[in-house]
């Protein structure tokens, strides 16, 4: 599992589209150091520029934080180059931070070339106060009189502010309880992307680059590390339990890199390790110092990767990770010299989290940019640079699986009606992940070698200078990445004369993905191409803003004679929207265009080539197209069908060869369709034919690896074998089934059930789904009955249980029990966000959406009556309860239920007409697929024992609330279950 858990910060971007299978211990999407959601959020705030007046060129900083009191005291002289001539000086200063107007100051300096002989001239100042300036705060100095342009000044400034406690920004403090029960704090800063200004007054922009001198004033049991070397700790008067430290400067940087953390830690340290002036070391607590040099390694291997690549060190004498314990954000707090984790961040062996964080030292610190909206591609390009490191330094942990997920979740949620209709948050971070996937493009189509001289190019351009006067410090904006790949043109070989803006600009601009439909004249040998918008859904009422859209495509052909798979480089690049190739492969062969899916877009072929690829792919040389390949060609079918641009017939015979394919990278592709091509069966004796068939892919799949994990097994396979066993246990594989309930029976016996759950979340849903009602009933008391406040049980074990109680039972009986419970009774502890919770779960599944239909009709008045003063809740059960039918009847149920309450919907009227718009749009995908899809099951299942199936399928459709793609829930998706053998 372990390669799996260090992908997932990969690979999960969010919530794109139908949640897909996942394994059994999913985790969450985690923030980076340069979290797109939170600059995106302050963007009005970050577009007050300040005047530009005045260039900061040094700082002196002196801090003193009281941790005990959560407070902290300041001093802070910066020399600036004035840019202008004018009469005040505008400075970014927070609302919480406290500036003496009393003890401002304000010196004029003479040219730095008489600085040693020249005198100073003391300003004087007419009025020091804060002030509005569009959504933010600003400090601004009134001097008496002008201050010309080329003059250079000394502002002095006294403050005093508040440690934060219960946030992760500025200034914060933490506590951690050490070995022996004592409690310790610990301080540091996390200041992207304007938080330096919490701490101090500062011109807190990125443009803004200057050299920092920093002293600390700590306990004498403390230690501090910055970005800079220690260069003195001195007695401080007064004060016997503190000492002053005090750092050397630092290089010319921006107020968002300054980092320091105040704590008890040790240091380990490399010696010799690292070629090159940088010298490495981790900061942790004792107890994990045996981790600790663990890491140190993974943090040399990273660093000495980089420098090897970037042809360049850091650009500063040291180089300091922080393992914080009990670190509460799941940012890391990246500064030039020092980077801050969470301690549990570094407990595992993998090298993807170090190589994003640490590649910062280089595009984000030595190279910095100019303005907060270009982070988008510094950390696009940051997280491809990783992603070839974990994949170079230890190619287990990506084993194949990056870029697939993520380009799954791309697909997705470029393809529906209203991309980021549902997750309007999330669309920095998924541009970006788009961008990251347009420079590994660019990486292959490129050549690796130009891209990496062009990278080089960039970092030596723009790093940093030595901030003199004469020399101001460079920065960049998203274009200087740009034109270093295209200076150097001259490496792309034959494709010197591509534009790499004209790519990068059709690839990042749109909020679309495109299409690439290839047809073969196998008379003459030559190929059509064709690209249009890819759509999944239903296209939206116009199409007059994407119709036009065109994208630049690299063209790579690979032919069944030549399954080269070692070097790629276009054949063409696709910039009209069609194109001819000429003699491109004999009749007789089947031809593969877009291989390990080089660029983002799917491909269709003519049914002749697809049925040659399905012929290779089930005969003795399947191997022989890499894996990545033939997830792509499998996960493209599929949503091809999906989409209707493909017959189910031939998207149903590329699963076949999975009866022999055991390649875990591979199957992600198949459980994901499985998911979702699930989630559009309505008719009941149709699914119970596709969880059969499905199932009888899965059951030698599981046969083959074992129940039981081996010692030595790779990653992949235990994160393989999970899968199937999680997929297994929810469609009510016997032996899974069995294990389950026995293992549930032990908290059913337990005689405090409230204390704690001893079952293990793979066998919860299991039990809810295929269990007697005894034991789901007791899993709905534990959600009732469940201990508020109690240090020892944590909340999201009541959020799992709820989930999975609303989204694993295959019976209505038990979903209106619980909408019973949470609605009708509404007991006490179940809150407005459990009730939306439910709803939400019971979207995945027609049995879920079919009684929740159901049960609003019977119950009308009372919900209504219910939910009057809560128009959330209100709008919340009429969405989940119209809007996921696609099928006639199922438009006959809504259609009937507007018309007869027409009236009454108030507020969620607008709801029930776009649900009835879209439910029109796809019953045609019911009548065009189902058939097909049946008839071809019926035919491929002759040789299985559906005797059972047929039984249920049976049952399921004479009940009047039927639905059998049932849904169950992990913590963070929701999966179909797609076999069930048992039951």
């Amino acid at each position: 599992m372990r390669a799996a858990v260090c992908l997932l910060a990969v690979l999960v971007i969010g919530s794109q589209g139908p949640p897909a299978l996942s394994s059994p211990e999913p985790g969450d999407r985690e923030r980076r150091s340069l979290d797109l959601d939170g600059i995106f959020q302050q963007m009005g705030q970050l577009r007050n520029k300040l005047p530009g007046v005045q260039i900061p060129t040094h700082y002196r900083l002196e801090i003193q934080p009281h941790l005990e009191e959560a407070r902290f005291t300041g001093r802070v002289r910066i020399r600036m180059k004035w840019n202008d001539t004018a009469s005040s000086i505008t400075l970014n200063a927070h609302p919480d931070l406290e500036i003496s107007s009393s003890d401002v100051a304000v010196k004029w300096l003479p040219p730095w070339e008489t600085e040693a002989n020249g005198a100073t001239v003391d300003l004087r100042v007419a009025r020091a106060e804060r002030r509005s300036r569009g959504s933010s705060s600003v400090y601004v100095v009134d001097l008496e009189q002008m201050v010309r342009n080329g003059s250079t000044t000394e502002l002095d400034l006294a403050f005093q502010g508040r440690v934060a406690t219960n946030e992760t920004v500025g200034l914060f403090r933490g506590e951690y309880t050490d070995a022996e029960g004592a409690k310790r704090y610990f301080a540091a800063t996390y200041f992207q992307p304007n938080h330096a200004s919490r701490m101090f007054p500062c011109f807190d922009e990125p443009v803004y680059k200057a050299i920092f001198r920093l002293s600390v004033v700590r306990p004498r049991n403390a230690t501090v590390v910055s970005n800079a070397e220690l260069e003195s700790s001195t007695e401080v008067p007064g004060q016997p339990d503190a000492v002053r430290d005090t750092f050397a400067e630092t290089p010319a940087m921006a107020t968002y890199q300054l980092t320091l953390a105040i704590s008890e830690l040790e240091r380990v340290e490399s010696a010799g390790v690292v070629q090159g002036p940088t010298r490495i070391g981790v900061w942790a607590r004792r107890s994990f110092a045996r981790t600790a040099k663990g890491v140190l390694g993974r943090v040399v291997d990273v660093v000495d990767y980089f420098r090897r690549y970037f042809d360049s060190s850091v650009g500063v004498p040291k180089l300091d990770v922080v393992a914080l314990p009990s670190y509460a954000s799941v940012k890391r707090s990246n500064g030039w010299g020092l980077v801050i984790f969470k301690e549990s961040d570094l407990e595992t062996s993998c090298y993807w989290q170090l190589a994003h964080e640490l590649v910062y030292q280089w595009i984000g610190q030595l190279v910095t940019p100019c303005r907060w909206t270009d982070v988008q591609y510094t950390k696009a390009l940051n997280a491809f640079l990783a992603s070839m490191a974990a994949l170079d330094l230890n190619p287990e942990e990506v084993d194949g699986k990056w870029p697939m997920t993520m380009l799954y979740s791309l697909y997705y949620e470029y393809a529906g009606t209203y991309p980021f209709s549902r997750v309007a948050g999330m669309k920095n971070n998924v541009d970006s992940a788009k961008t990251e996937l347009v420079f590994r493009m660019l990486n292959l189509t490129l050549r690796e070698h130009g891209f990496r001289e062009g990278t080089r190019g960039f970092v030596r351009s723009y790093s940093n200078s030595s901030g003199s006067a004469s020399d101001l410090p460079k920065c960049y904006y998203m274009e200087s990445i740009l034109d270093e790949l295209y200076k150097c043109r001259h490496c792309y070989g034959p494709f010197q004369d591509v534009d790499v803006h004209d790519i990068f600009r059709t690839w990042t601009t749109r909020d679309r993905l495109p299409l690439v439909t290839v047809t073969r004249d196998y008379e003459t040998g030559s190929v059509k191409l064709n690209q249009t918008v890819y759509l999944r859904n239903a296209p939206p009422p116009t199409m007059d803003k994407i119709s036009g859209y065109r994208w630049d495509i690299p063209i790579v052909v690979v032919t069944q004679d030549q399954l080269g798979f070692d070097t790629f480089g276009p054949t063409r690049w696709m910039t009209d929207r069609d194109m001819s190739l000429r003699h491109v492969a004999e009749s007789h062969y089947f031809l593969i265009v877009n291989p390990e899916e080089i660029g983002m877009f799917p491909v269709n072929y003519d049914p002749k080539n697809w049925e040659m690829l399905i012929e290779y792919l089930r005969g003795p040389n399947r191997t022989t197209i890499p894996e990545i390949t033939r997830a792509k060609l499998l996960h493209d079918s599929w949503n091809l069908a999906y989409a209707g641009q493909l017959s189910f017939k031939i998207a149903l015979d590329m699963t076949l060869f999975l009866r022999q394919e055991r390649n875990h990278v591979v199957w992600q592709a198949a459980f994901t369709m499985f998911d979702h091509v699930g989630r559009r069966i309505e008719r009941p004796d149709v699914y119970a034919k596709f969880e059969t068939y499905a199932g009888s892919l899965v059951k030698p799949l599981y046969d083959e690896l074992g129940a039981e994990a081996r010692p030595n097994d790779p990653s992949w396979k235990i994160h393989l074998r999970g899968l199937a066993k999680f997929l297994l246990c929810l469609v009510g594989y016997e032996p899974c089934v069995r294990e389950a309930r026995e293992q549930y029976k032990k908290w059913m016996t337990d005689a405090e059930p409230d204390k704690g759950n001893p079952v293990a979340n793979e066998f919860i849903c299991p039990v809810f789904k295929w269990g007697t009602d005894e034991e789901w009933e007791f899993g709905l008391q534990r959600v009732i009955n469940f201990p508020s406040g109690s240090p020892e049980r944590k909340q999201s074990e009541r959020t799992y249980l709820l989930k999975t109680l609303a989204g694993c039972p295959r019976d209505s009986q038990r979903i209106k029990r619980i909408l019973n419970v949470a609605i009708l009774e509404r007991r006490s502890n179940f809150t407005d966000s459990d009730v939306l919770l439910i709803f939400s779960m019971l979207t995945g599944s027609p049995v879920g959406y079919i009684t929740l239909f159901n049960y609003l009709t019977d119950h009308w008045n009372i919900v209504k009556q219910k939910f009057e003063n809560k128009t959330h809740l209100w709008d919340g059960i009429v969405s989940s309860a119209t809007s996921w039918f696609n099928t006639e009847e199922g438009y006959r149920m809504v259609s009937e239920l507007y018309a007869s309450r027409e009236h009454e919907f108030g507020s969620a009227t607008s709801i029930v007409q776009e649900a009835l718009k879209n439910i029109q749009q796809q019953m045609h995908w019911g009548k065009k697929n189902l058939p097909v899809i049946d008839s071809w099951l019926t035919e491929n299942l002759k040789d299985l024992n559906v005797t059972t199936v047929a039984a249920a399928a049976a049952a399921a459709a004479s009940s009047p609330d039927s639905g059998t793609a049932i849904t169950a829930a992990t913590p963070s998706t929701t999966v179909v279950a797609v076999t069930p053998l048992a039951g």
